[in-house]
């Protein structure tokens, strides 16, 4: 009997060599698999997105790769392990609370409470090697960075500055009856003549003062005053000495360079004492005000470097400073105005235009501790990076940011300069923490107190 046994074995025993080796001559495949190795997969032929095929992974290599999973552990001497959970027995990022087999009949592999932690502090997680590099994680050592400038965008409307900004009118009531200057935007110098009105109380007082100036004295003196009081120009005055007679028009003037506004008169229309006639504005310098985030408002200062583009003049660079934040803030858009002053010297500009704001904001010059912005994990409430400790471990920690780069941002606390922060895959990696954390607090609520006080 015992012979007998021993030939059916041996028989069975080169049935499966003779299967295992046309198997391995025709290699038909078990699954294929994405072409870069990422974690997808299909029971036939497929192509990926970019038209390479999938590649196909036959029966040895999937038992080698099974075979290079490790093992789970073996039961402590107090007593058993406790079980948190089973992955697939292929690496595959897919667990189960209980037993199960694969697709291709193969057991999933528990997990234990203490597997591969022992040393580890709470919330580390573990990866196989393997599975790193399918998930394609990728660190970065924290740095420190010198103190430099840093970009704040923001966005911006041109308008005229107020500094700059006159208003002709009329000090006593009459009639326009000539209009030097009759266009709006026409550019007009200091003391031009922009328009000749006929007033009544002008003439009369020309009159007035012709007398008083015969009489002398106080009285002389006083009528000069009062021409001057009604902004008679100074050389219709000296023009009144030198002939001796009163004009029909009084000419009025522009009170400094810039461009019309706005007019609001016309010829023959009657005026009234401070009426406006023209507004003016000088174009050398616009403001451009500047809409800027709350976070990025401390890193402003007067005086910064801004460089604006408008749409235009697209190529055009436009550079200005930082003149003045404003006091407040807007409650919709949690936005602060900043004024920036620029230069038009060629009159390019226009207000109203819209610009792309870049402020080159500095630091407070002390070296920053810094991560790339990829490596941050921001819930909205606290933030957390991923902190490589070596074969495979990770541990996540929270961090109190600073300043933000282009690319990087600033770390207060939490990470020590030369430490290895996980900057690619880390939403994967975290969630596998979060799991693990959420089968642990639930295996540890599952014991009763009688049961975590019991002794064999």
């Amino acid at each position: 009997m015992k012979r007998a046994l021993i030939a059916v074995s041996a028989v069975i025993t080169i049935g499966l060599g003779t299967v295992i080796g046309m198997a391995g001559q025709d290699r038909p495949p078990l699954y294929y698999q994405d072409p870069d190795g990422k974690p997808f997969y299909a029971a036939g032929p497929k192509k990926a997105a970019d038209g390479r095929d999938y590649k196909p992974v036959f029966i040895d290599s999937a038992m080698a790769q099974a075979a290079a999973l490790p093992a789970p552990p073996a039961k402590q001497a107090g007593g058993a392990q406790r079980i948190l959970y089973y992955r697939n027995p292929m690496g595959l990022p897919d667990t189960s609370p209980k037993p199960k087999k694969d697709s291709m009949g193969m057991n999933y592999l528990p997990v234990y409470a203490d597997e591969g932690t022992q040393g580890d502090p709470p919330g580390t997680v573990r990866i196989a090697p393997g599975r790193l590099q399918i998930l394609g994680v990728r660190t970065e050592a924290v740095e420190m960075r010198p103190a430099a400038t840093r970009a704040v965008q923001a966005t911006g409307i041109l308008q005229f500055d107020e500094r700059h900004l006159a208003t002709v009118t009329a000090r006593v009531p009459g009639w326009i009856e000539h209009l030097a200057v009759a266009a709006t935007g026409d550019p007009v110098k200091r003391g031009q003549v922009l328009a000749e009105i006929y007033a009544p109380d002008l003439v009369a007082s020309e009159e007035e003062y012709l007398v008083a100036t015969r009489m002398g004295g106080a009285i002389g003196a006083a009528s000069d005053q009062r021409l001057r009081a009604l902004d008679i120009p100074a050389e219709e005055i000296a023009r009144l000495r030198r002939t001796g007679r009163s004009a029909r028009r009084i000419p009025v003037l522009a009170p400094a360079d810039g461009v019309i506004i706005d007019k609001p008169v016309q010829e023959g229309m009657r005026v009234d004492a401070g009426e406006a006639l023209y507004k003016t504005a000088d174009l050398s310098d616009l403001w451009l005000i500047a809409q800027v985030q709350e976070q990025d408002l401390g890193a402003i200062q007067p005086g910064q470097i801004v460089r604006a583009t408008f749409v235009a003049f697209p190529g055009r660079t436009f550079e200005g400073k930082v003149d003045f934040i404003y006091p407040s803030l807007s409650a919709e858009t949690r936005t602060a105005r900043v004024r920036i002053v620029l230069p038009n010297p060629d009159g390019a500009l226009r207000a109203a235009m819209y610009a792309e704001v870049q402020v080159d904001a500095s630091s407070n010059g002390q070296p920053a501790l810094t991560v790339p912005n990829s490596a941050v994990l921001d819930s909205g409430t606290h933030q957390v990076v991923l902190v490589a400790r070596g074969e495979g471990r990770f541990k996540p920690r929270s961090v109190h940011l600073g300043i933000h780069g282009d690319d990087w941002v600033q770390v207060l606390d939490g990470v020590k300069p030369g430490e290895q922060v996980v900057v690619d895959a880390n939403f994967l990696i975290d969630a596998e923490s979060n799991l693990r954390a959420a089968l642990q607090g639930f295996a540890d609520g599952a014991k009763s107190p009688a049961t975590q006080g019991a002794t064999p």
